[in-house]
């Protein structure tokens, strides 16, 4: 279970907010990546405890990554990892997911060496020992209200009767303009439209990618994304915030479709099912 405010322990817990340790700061910091398949949930922490951590190095002690969404999920973590892969379908962040890191005992643990403790444990630390399985720590409560941006927030939608083709695509300056000849182009009157708008989201993904390296490649055919600056043009600091986020290393002009469908969550599988819906109720 994930703590969220003090509990009362026969033996002494490093916490935050605990009186148990002279210094007792156990700060959590966790940042979200993800793709079209799994999580990336990149995680550093900061440990008061000389003690705690000699015994998380020694293999003593074990950290138990917990995250608590529609159920609680744990994962024991070795001390030198810095991140947890979770496939999307072990974990859904559509609602607001609280992460915690811990720390319990791998065996019976003796706190007469703990010079950590304050002043009214040490006075009896030599007759403290807890069990296997003891929780030793536990940090602070990391909070996610839902997943990361979507690719359909970089849009906009506008209809111009005027229009010399029934539809335009628009490179603007934060966003990528879908004009529509007609209203009725965008299937409004759909159960699903903002799915079955997914073919021109793709073609307006796909020139403004093409636009990205042209904007930020010297050779106008492939961007390092891991060397290069964040761009100076917004719509391209949204593309490329995005495709950082979905942990795409490398944008080239022959990797331009394999990007959209990293960085689209299964847009054309999506707009499949919505076309085989609409035959089924038809028939």
């Amino acid at each position: 279970m994930i703590y969220k405010k003090n509990a009362n322990f026969p033996y002494p817990v490093l916490t935050n907010d605990s009186n148990s340790y002279a210094e007792s700061n156990f700060i959590l910091d966790v940042s979200l990546e993800e793709n079209s398949t799994f999580y990336r949930l990149n995680y550093t922490y900061e440990l008061d405890s000389p003690f705690l951590q000699k015994l998380l190095n020694d293999r003593r002690a074990q950290l138990i990554f917990i995250i608590q969404s529609r159920d609680n999920k744990y994962f024991r973590i070795d001390n030198s990892d810095f991140y947890i892969d979770i496939p999307k379908s072990r974990l859904s962040l559509s609602k607001r997911t609280s992460i915690q890191l811990q720390i319990q005992s791998k065996e019976e643990i003796s706190y007469a060496s703990n010079d950590d403790l304050n002043d009214f444990y040490l006075n009896f630390r030599n007759d403290l020992r807890v069990s296997k399985h003891a929780l030793l720590a536990y940090s602070n409560v990391v909070f996610f209200e839902g997943s990361t941006i979507k690719p359909f927030e970089l849009f906009e939608k506008n209809v111009d009767p005027s229009l010399n083709s029934d539809i335009k695509i628009e490179l603007g300056a934060e966003t990528i303009i879908i004009h529509y000849k007609d209203a009725e182009y965008q299937f409004n009157n759909f159960p699903q439209s903002s799915t079955l708008n997914n073919p021109y989201i793709y073609i307006g993904l796909s020139k403004a990618l093409h636009q990205f390296i042209i904007n930020n490649s010297d050779d106008q055919e492939t961007v390092d994304l891991e060397t290069c600056n964040p761009p100076s043009n917004k719509l391209d600091l949204k593309l490329y915030q995005l495709m950082i986020k979905k942990m795409v290393t490398e944008l080239t002009l022959d990797t331009i479709d394999e990007v959209i469908h990293k960085i689209s969550d299964r847009m054309i599988d999506k707009y499949v099912s919505a076309m085989k819906g609409l035959a089924n109720h038809g028939n």
